[in-house]
């Protein structure tokens, strides 16, 4: 075991998956952070589960910057990766995998190498806290004591205040990000050609937001062109000018931003209600030099300028207003301002490099205290 940070280190990543974003909105994450984190020399292997279909739906092949292990989800093939932890100099397990999330979390503080740096990286925090408050007996509950820090992928100080309540020793939210390579300026498709376009999987948690801000606008626009890509919408009552298309693949997602007279987004529940919780569509589309409407929620101008880089919508009839007041120059004027302020200040190679220093500062203390 080398217990400094840097070039080298082996991370044991456990998450829902790396090669497929089916039913998997954390795919983009994890590509962009992990790629990065490869970049300065990490050796990473990711674990993730065959589970939901995803390995049917792959969107990319295994990475040059990662080893894929795909275990069967039985508590054989559970046992199999959990052996392998206690071989890296970092354990990371994310919230969300879907199988053993219970039994992954308590395997990697069992079998990590003592002295291993040990992380959670929840990927829908306020989610999560609000499980924790409600559960005394949650999981994660039990491991904070053991776990060295808590990376979240969004949340600002209201998560990392109430992670540090609940007794995490550290709290950082390290947020999506664009990675230039994969969501850039594609040429319109015309697959995609419509007046509003929204990516979104359909979940309990946000699909009344998603009546209210994209149903309630197509609605009140019948004579405009609405499109909603992700999985579960197929027996789902919508307007007559909404056309539902199923899973859109990661490599079509550039042609599916950069198509639309805008594109939308809409938080899920917890997230628009803690803030600070940009998705990654948001940065998809912002690289794609898209006209991005979005929820409204706290901490969006430390992202994206409301009014220059994005437009800001309270509700359904917000979108429908922005929709009908913009013309393609001003569509074109906010998506190429976006796309500076993203390749500026919030790309997954700065993201990298913050959760390199976050490695290379705990190495560093345990030096110390050692």
């Amino acid at each position: 075991m080398n217990p400094s940070a840097g070039s080298g280190q082996r991370i044991a990543f456990y998450g829902s998956s790396l090669l497929s974003s089916y039913w998997n909105g954390a795919a983009t994450y994890y590509r962009g952070v992990l790629r990065a984190l490869a970049s300065h020399g990490y050796d990473i292997t990711f674990y993730e589960p065959d589970a939901f279909d995803r390995q049917q739906h792959r969107d990319i092949d295994p990475p040059s910057w990662a080893r894929v292990v795909v275990y069967p989800a039985t508590t054989d093939g559970l046992r199999s990766v959990l052996a392998e932890a206690g071989r890296a100099d970092i354990v990371v397990k994310a919230s969300g995998v879907g199988v053993f999330d219970r039994e992954l979390l308590e395997g990697i503080l069992d079998q990590g190498h003592a002295r291993a740096l040990k992380i959670f990286w929840d990927v829908d925090a306020a989610a999560t806290l609000d499980e924790m408050r409600a559960d005394p007996g949650h999981p994660v509950l039990g491991a904070l004591d053991e776990l060295d820090m808590v990376l979240t992928y969004g949340g600002g100080p209201p998560v990392v205040d109430a992670y540090l309540g609940f007794g995490a020793k550290r709290c950082v939210p390290v947020y999506n990000a664009l990675d230039p390579d994969t969501h850039h300026p594609v040429p319109p498709d015309p697959r995609f050609a419509c007046d509003l376009a929204l990516l979104a999987n359909r979940l309990p948690d946000r699909e009344a937001r998603i009546e209210e801000f994209f149903g309630r606008a197509a609605a009140s626009l019948p004579e405009r062109r609405f499109l909603l890509g992700g999985n579960g919408w197929h027996d789902k009552l919508l307007p007559g000018n909404v056309h539902a298309i199923g899973h859109v693949g990661t490599a079509e997602h550039n042609a599916f931003n950069c198509t639309p007279a805008a594109v939308l987004n809409v938080a899920r529940d917890s997230m628009a209600a803690i803030g600070f919780s940009p998705a990654t569509r948001v940065f998809e589309a912002a690289g794609a030099a898209a006209c991005l409407i979005t929820d409204a929620w706290e901490g969006i101008e430390q992202f994206l300028q409301p009014d220059r880089e994005v437009l800001v919508a309270r509700d359904g009839q917000d979108v429908a207003a922005h929709l009908a007041a913009l013309s393609p120059e001003r569509a074109r004027a906010i998506g190429r301002a976006a796309l500076a302020r993203v390749l500026a200040e919030h790309t997954y190679a700065l993201r990298g490099a913050q959760v390199d220093r976050l490695f290379r500062e705990h190495a560093a203390r345990a030096r110390e205290a050692a």
